[in-house]
């Protein structure tokens, strides 16, 4: 059963049997995440949290889609253009829970905002996922998804131009410099941030698995575990990136989930893993051997005809971008092949029960539900049309660009506006309004001189 967000009136218990068990609590923050991940939201005192339960909170709709800055751009004139006006979101079931870095006792929850009347469009992206998947459910098919973070550990500093830094070494009190993939002498350096951060995932219901030291200083990975709620999966891993930057600054660092931080290091990837459970909860990707069912290869086919469209989805920003290059691992189209790191779908070897697509092109700053989303509705098409793949890539195909698609966030967000497939999955109103935000975003990023102009033209 999916996670349902509460509705007014229906506190059910949720506030009294939590303070019951947690009576220091003196405050609660009621967030949602916006279509950057952000968490955006109020703070009650515990005495007036009973209230986010009964009624619900009152949120403006520009929260949603405000930049990465924070700044309402108005984009295509949905909020300052029709007054601000407010919606109200609601708990999302389970998800109260103490925050352990918190100055003072502090307990918090997610919201959601159900569609209303007054708003410009759906504008919650976890409300446009739960749409994706009732259609899942009208095919008796149930989405099942994990969600792997990478991201860097950097020094609280900055260089001299603003430039991140690799984080200060706990074992040798110098700039980490270590390229140790896999290392576990790398996770016991950094052993006190990964207890904090799994000790705040196990109190928060967050089910963190294995940790992982990438290969770049201070570059490290924290999956998930599989979810077969697909936005359950998705609101761990918005929890788990804000308990990770949180724990952070404890340690003395700071923690990014910037998709390419450093230009001559690896990026940071979001690789989700999706299978489908069918009717009576069996893998129906699944063929008892290693190549999988007709149907893993028609969801496959599905996500070689929409990640163009996608791309603005997969990777929201101007750095986002940076992240594919070739040769680096990061696909540059739409391959697939079995067991094999240089594809964008790639199928792990391993139990026939646990066959499965891992998606590799987002970036780690996508938004969880948006990408997800996006993915899931290219599986969904490629079901839905018998799409064909294609034959499996067999060798390293990581420096084979796809021309077709956008590898510039110009370029993907004029794809994504002229969408004839996702629209179909995701709502056109949805991805016009995220097309405008995008486009408003780059507008402002663009009007900027950076230091590199100073350099070469003053």
């Amino acid at each position: 059963m999916a996670r349902k967000a509460t509705q007014a009136g229906k506190t059910g218990g949720e506030l009294a049997r939590f303070l019951k068990a947690n009576p220091g609590v003196t405050q609660v923050d009621a967030f949602l995440a916006d279509m950057n991940g952000v968490p955006r939201g109020k703070r009650f005192p515990v005495h007036e949290a009973g209230k986010i339960w009964d009624s619900g909170v009152q949120l403006p709709f520009c929260l949603y889609f405000l930049d990465v800055t924070g700044e309402d751009l108005d984009p295509g004139g949905r909020s300052e253009a029709r007054g601000d006006p407010d919606g109200n979101a609601f708990p999302v079931a389970g998800t109260l829970t103490p925050v352990p870095w918190a100055s003072e006792p502090t307990a918090q929850v997610l919201l959601t905002m159900p569609e209303q009347k007054n708003q410009p469009c759906l504008v919650d992206p976890r409300q446009l996922l739960a749409r994706l998947l009732a259609r899942f459910a009208k095919r008796r098919l149930a989405p099942m998804v994990a969600v792997e973070l990478e991201f860097y550990l950097m020094d609280r500093k900055r260089g001299a131009l603003g430039e991140p830094l690799p984080p200060i070494s706990p074992a040798t009190g110098e700039p980490d410099s270590s390229r140790q993939l896999y290392s576990i002498g790398g996770l016991d350096i950094y052993a006190d941030f990964v207890r904090d951060v799994a000790a705040a995932a196990k109190l928060q219901k967050v089910p963190a698995s294995t940790a992982i030291a990438e290969n770049s200083p201070g570059q490290f990975e924290i999956n998930l575990h599989h979810d077969a709620d697909a936005l359950r999966a998705c609101d761990h891993a918005v929890l788990l990136r804000r308990i990770i930057k949180s724990v952070a600054p404890k340690h003395g660092f700071s923690a990014s989930f910037m998709a390419k931080p450093y230009l001559d290091r690896a990026g940071s990837g979001m690789h989700v893993h999706c299978s489908l459970l069918d009717a009576k909860g069996r893998n129906a990707f699944d063929d008892g051997g290693e190549k999988g069912t007709v149907l893993l290869r028609h969801a496959i086919g599905g996500l070689g005809a929409t990640t163009a469209e996608a791309m603005a989805l997969l990777a929201p920003s101007v750095n986002s971008f940076r992240r594919y290059r070739p040769g680096s691992l990061v696909p540059m189209g739409t391959t697939w092949g079995y067991n094999n790191r240089s594809v964008a779908f790639r199928v792990p070897t391993g139990s026939p029960k646990a066959r499965r697509i891992e998606h590799r092109i987002a970036g780690a700053d996508a938004n969880p539900y948006l990408a997800v989303a996006a993915i899931l509705a290219g599986m969904l098409h490629g079901i839905e049309r018998k799409l064909d793949p294609g034959a499996p890539a067999t060798t390293d195909v990581s420096g084979r660009i796809d021309r077709r698609m956008p590898f510039q966030w110009h370029e993907a967000i004029a794809t994504l506006r002229k969408a004839k497939i996702l629209p179909d999955y995701l709502g056109a109103d949805y991805l016009a309004l995220y097309a405008d935000a995008k486009a408003a975003e780059l507008a402002k990023f663009a009007n900027a001189i950076s230091p590199r102009e100073h350099e070469w033209y003053l």
